[in-house]
């Protein structure tokens, strides 16, 4: 084999081993970049569903193997940093729970004793004052109370099938004084049939005084109240509490039901104006597989809607 031949030949050597090279660097970084891509599904999966998983990808490179063990250690703190803020903020709410009960005690006392002086003194107007500041004292421990066993679990709702057609107009009738005294103009649309849902009474009957209430407090330079009750769909009733008064701007529909949220002005207070009306009537509404929405166009029309499971539908 004479000399040109055997350089060709060593070239071509060279060159297949540079082939081979070549596509095991192909090779190598395609199947690195694919398992960087299932480490990344499985993360973006782990997160968005707030499952407790760990990563699990099989991979014979040790900087990936490295990268998942960070990954996974990553995850594992942030499990245990979650459960460790459920158990603080479960014993928080059992706290404030037990604190505001303790309250209400010495509190009904204070106003039993208030009231055996205002009737002693019935024309002592700092008595009717201070028996005043002390029972809005109580309907906000009263409030604090039914929140913080609501948000505790420890509320228990006597749930069963319901007319909210009937509801609607007792809890209606609450009002006709208040309306009428304000020269109010009322619009009330109560279907014949009735609609029957899955809840509990005295819960659905708050919610409905809280919003009403609402609506007559932040409504009134509107005076126009409306009473819608309708079916959403098949399974959904919904009750609109409709006024046409300030409105609430934009950037403050998204705390509108936010505890103690308050502002210049805001719709966010029920008619005892502590910042917790709209909260628990949306806690209650939820606790009762429904909810609480609202959607308003400032100076125009404010409309609060109440969604509840129906049951079945039928005839008077």
């Amino acid at each position: 084999m004479n000399h040109p031949t055997m350089i060709i030949l060593l070239l071509l050597g060279i060159l297949i081993l540079l082939c081979i090279v070549v596509y095991q660097r192909i090779i190598f970084k395609k199947t690195q970049e694919e398992k960087l891509r299932q480490i990344s599904r499985k993360l973006s999966s782990i997160l968005s569903e707030d499952s407790a998983e760990l990563i699990m990808v099989f991979t014979d490179q040790a900087v990936l193997q490295e990268l998942i063990s960070a990954i996974n250690q990553l995850l594992i703190d942030r499990l245990t940093r979650k459960a460790d803020f459920k158990e603080t903020e479960s014993a928080s709410k059992r706290m404030l729970s037990n604190i505001s009960h303790d309250i209400k005690t010495p509190l009904t006392v204070i106003l039993g004793y208030l009231e055996m002086l205002r009737i002693k003194n019935p024309e002592d107007e700092v008595l009717k004052k201070i028996e005043a500041k002390a029972k809005q004292v109580m309907e906000l421990i009263n409030e604090f109370f039914t929140l913080a066993k609501l948000e505790a679990g420890d509320m228990k709702l006597d749930i069963k099938m319901i007319s909210l057609n009937e509801l609607c107009r007792r809890t209606i009738l609450d009002f006709y004084d208040m309306l009428g005294q304000q020269n109010f103009e009322v619009e009330i649309a109560i279907p014949e049939n009735v609609i029957l849902v899955e809840g509990d009474e005295q819960a659905i009957s708050r919610i409905l005084y809280n919003l009403i209430s609402n609506a007559i407090r932040y409504g009134a330079a509107g005076q126009y109240l409306g009473i819608i009750l309708r079916k959403e769909t098949d399974s959904v009733a919904a009750v609109d509490i409709i006024d046409r008064g300030k409105g609430i701007e934009k950037e403050a529909i998204s705390h509108i039901f936010e505890r103690l949220y308050t502002m210049e002005d805001s719709r966010s207070r029920s008619i005892q104006g502590n910042g917790l009306g709209l909260t628990i009537a949306k806690s209650l509404a939820l606790a009762q597989g429904g909810d609480v929405s609202v959607l308003s166009e400032p100076q125009v029309q404010t409309t609060f809607t109440l969604t509840l499971p129906i049951v079945r539908e039928r005839n008077l």
